[in-house]
């Protein structure tokens, strides 16, 4: 079996066409910056308490956002309401549904913005014009005693007619609380998560992201069945997306990272349908077993995969200089790989 080494081609995918670029991210910080400043002023005008804090949260803050074409971006940023700044006039307790609502009407206060935020089952959506959206999962904070009758508090979200206990932040702080496990051992958390931003892209393209599953999903799939390779970012997704194909098989279940609930039941429709992307997938990805694969054909694999041309635009010897780290193969000018080492024709 062939094994053409395109870390390099698949590092350099990442950084251009799937990671965001610094300008991106400050971009994102500036509008997530200018969300909360909307916020603040329509809470301001309409005379009500501020939340004791907002915090970014999802792939924002977890670094996991992928560029996208459509400029189609989604900045989760939680508002956290003390419980008793969450009453009426009269002093009455807000409903879920009347804390977004308030939400809502701060964001809208001075009617400037094309599309006015909506009250959604879960959060309130700022859609801005340039394509991208700012939603508010609205919280209060909640304090009870432990055992020791010492305060303790948790949050709860206004979710549909509910207040529902959830903290996304939990989420957050599983996602890169094992990056950085992973970093201090063997393996490379950081690896992990360019893996994760590539089936996140690969799961996105135009015409499959509005019937995928969830970024969470691809997330804890990646993160259950992640296979580390040294210097072989190539291996380690394919590898990875093996593990996550058998188990898919089993069954599209997903847990939740931080609470005993399921991310999506058995049978989910849009789990169904990613598993069904990346089946065909790594179908595709079959030629690089053949022992006379070349690197033109491993390229084209990988365009295919990505619905993309940037795999086969790379030069020839993709600024490998054959030693160390870099590719066990070289191209030659018929582009049919040669083994490096010292071995023939390797095709």
């Amino acid at each position: 079996m062939a094994d053409i080494d395109c870390h390099s081609e698949m590092r350099g995918f990442h950084r251009d066409q799937v990671t965001l670029s610094n300008k991106q991210q400050g971009e994102m910080r500036t509008r997530r910056d200018a969300g909360r400043t909307r916020l603040e002023n329509g809470l301001n005008e309409a005379k009500k308490p501020q939340p004791k804090e907002v915090q970014s949260q999802g792939s924002y803050q977890m670094r996991t956002m992928v560029q996208d074409d459509d400029n189609d971006y989604d900045i989760d940023d939680g508002a956290y309401f003390a419980s008793d700044d969450l009453k009426d006039d009269a002093g009455v307790a807000l409903t879920p549904l009347a804390a977004r609502q308030r939400v809502c009407d701060a964001l809208v206060w001075d009617g400037r913005l094309k599309q006015e935020a909506t009250v959604k089952r879960n959060c309130v959506r700022q859609v801005y014009a340039a394509g991208y959206h700012i939603d508010i999962p609205v919280y209060r904070i909640v304090t009870t005693k432990d055992e020791n009758d010492e305060p303790v508090e948790h949050y709860e979200l206004a979710s549909g007619d509910d207040w529902t206990r959830s903290d996304a932040r939990a989420v957050t702080r599983w996602f890169n609380g094992l990056v950085g496990e992973l970093n201090a051992g063997e393996s490379d958390g950081s690896q992990m998560r360019r893996i994760t931003k590539l089936t996140k892209k690969f799961a996105r393209r135009a015409g499959w992201k509005n019937k995928t599953t969830s970024g969470i999903c691809i997330t804890k799939l990646v993160v259950d069945h992640f296979h580390y390779s040294a210097d072989r970012d190539d291996k380690a997704l394919r590898e990875t997306w093996n593990a996550i194909e058998k188990k898919l098989q089993k069954s599209t279940e997903i847990d939740h990272p931080v609470l005993d609930t399921k991310l999506a039941p058995t049978g989910d429709d849009a789990v169904t349908f990613f598993h069904d992307c990346l089946s065909s997938a790594l179908k595709t990805l079959e030629v690089l077993d053949n022992s006379d694969c070349t690197r033109k054909q491993v390229r084209e694999a990988w365009d295919e995969v990505f619905d993309t041309d940037f795999f086969s635009r790379q030069p020839d010897n993709n600024g490998d200089d054959g030693g160390g780290k870099g590719s066990a193969m070289k191209v030659t000018s018929v582009e049919t790989a040669r083994r490096n080492d010292g071995g023939g024709r390797f095709g």
